[in-house]
């Protein structure tokens, strides 16, 4: 695929491994950039809503999801030079460590992102207990694909000046790469962590503040001007032209005209369940409904009883079960909803909203019942029991899915099932890779109701969005 759009300069940011410091380090940056009047368009790499979140927050636009697992190479260079026009630069945070991916060849990894947009790399360095061996590290990640350009390096947790001066000494003399800053090590309480991320922006209680200490470490410890104008002045190859072995059509994706013709043709519309609570979607998801013809509805089990006249209702994940003694309190919500399941409704849950699907969920030995649309009681562990891609197929018949069609997705909770009713045939998905709800299997379905721990992104799954609207039209039409 050829891409005709003219490209706006970008940067990845990328570590050594997870928990390197590149989400703080990305969005300091960005903040900084922000304040100068600069546009930027951020991005993440990976399937990730926290960081996104964080990101989306800190450019005060739409944080969109880099992913060449979920979706087609051309796919993802067309979300990159679509959602990167009118902007100034672009900031591309990266995931894990730079080379880190599913397979031998790292194939999915921030590396081959960076190669696939032609776009120059930061590193950072966590340089903890460590001073002339960073050089080696370094030296080791420019030489293991040359084909990366690695433009500068970032240095994170130094334990003072001295200790900031040997590394940059070091680096400066045996790599010959620029040192574009240097932070000491911050505290944990402006960006709390939860399982394997920060806390979302939205249960932050003082996000505005964390944001403003993180751009304001980066004004104060990196040279933001000078990383600006390195950037925009690189000159690449150009992106290269992919044979994609995935032939997938690609969605419309946001622009003023389809935003405008929505507005003009709003057919059906869509509730989205987004609070604290539920707040895991990829904008691409719901753009594409807008892009179809949808109203959006934002509706929240935690400060409303009724919910307004929809056609079909989109239910992310998120939290559940730190809210969930507000969730089970709202018994008016929850009973409206089985009602609506019950009469028909279309209702497409992901993860945290499968668990709001279910009867219940148990806490420190504290049952709190949920809506009890579907036969299902959940637990919660202390380790992650589903972490990573999925793949599926659709082997049974269902509401939303051709059976046959193969999906690819990802999962992460901590979430447990404690028990469950039910039979094969309704169960969509057959997991070839991740571990569903029981025993492989994902996609659990009553009437127009799905529930499943597998979320999607609709750049990948493009036959999400329209099969949701399609029933969304015949249940409005079946009430009138």
């Amino acid at each position: 695929m050829t891409v005709s759009r003219e490209k706006v300069p970008g940067v990845v940011i990328a570590g050594l491994r997870g928990g390197s410091g590149k989400t703080i380090i990305s969005l300091g940056i960005t903040a900084a950039w922000r304040a100068r009047n600069i546009t930027v368009a951020p991005f993440k790499k990976g399937p990730d809503y926290i960081d996104a979140g964080w990101l989306s927050r800190a450019a005060g636009r739409p944080c969109y999801n880099l992913d060449t697992y979920l979706c087609a190479q051309s796919v993802v260079q067309t979300s990159y030079l679509t959602h990167s026009q009118s902007c100034d630069i672009a900031m591309v945070e990266g995931n894990r460590g730079l080379y880190d991916g599913i397979d031998l060849y790292g194939t999915t990894s921030t590396s081959e992102l960076a190669k696939l947009l032609d776009l120059p790399v930061i590193l950072v360095l966590d340089c903890t207990k460590s001073t002339r061996t960073m050089a080696a590290v370094l030296m080791g990640c420019m030489q293991f694909d040359p084909d990366i350009n690695i433009c500068g390096v970032i240095l994170n947790r130094m334990a003072g000046k001295r200790h900031e001066g040997k590394v940059r000494a070091n680096i400066e003399h045996f790599c010959n790469i620029p040192v574009f800053g240097a932070l000491p090590k911050l505290k944990q309480e402006d960006f709390p962590e939860r399982h394997m991320g920060l806390v979302t922006s939205e249960e932050h209680q003082e996000s505005d503040t964390s944001l403003a200490r993180a751009r304001q470490v980066a004004l104060d410890n990196i040279d933001v001007d000078e990383l600006f104008r390195r950037i925009t002045s690189f000159k690449g190859q150009g992106m290269p032209v992919v044979d994609n072995d995935r032939q997938e059509s690609v969605p419309a994706m946001n622009t003023a005209e389809n935003k405008k013709q929505a507005t003009d043709n709003s057919t059906v519309t869509i509730g989205v369940v987004r609070d604290s609570a539920f707040q895991f979607y990829y904008p691409d998801n719901i753009e594409a409904l807008e892009n179809l013809g949808a109203g959006i509805k934002f509706i929240s089990p935690l400060s409303q009883s009724d919910i307004p006249e929809v056609d079909a209702i989109y239910m992310g994940g998120g939290f559940p079960e730190t809210h969930a003694t507000q969730l089970s309190a709202n018994q008016a919500f929850r009973d409206n909803l089985k009602l609506l399941s019950r009469k028909g409704l279309p209702i497409y849950a992901e993860c945290g909203g499968l668990i709001f699907l279910g009867e219940s969920i148990c806490l420190d030995d504290v049952v709190y019942p949920m809506t009890g649309i579907l036969p299902l009681r959940f637990g919660l562990s202390k380790r992650p029991q589903g972490h990573g891609y999925t793949e599926v197929e659709v082997v049974n018949e269902n509401p939303f899915y051709a059976k046959g069609e193969v999906l690819r997705g990802h999962e992460f909770r901590y979430s447990k099932v404690i028990s469950i009713d039910y039979d094969d045939s309704a169960m969509a998905f057959k997991m070839t890779r991740g571990k569903g709800i029981i025993e492989k299997k994902d996609g659990f379905f009553k009437d127009n109701t799905f529930g499943t721990y597998t979320h999607i992104h609709t750049l990948g799954t493009t036959s999400w969005a329209p099969s949701l609207i399609a029933k969304a039209r015949r249940f409005k039409a079946s009430r009138q």
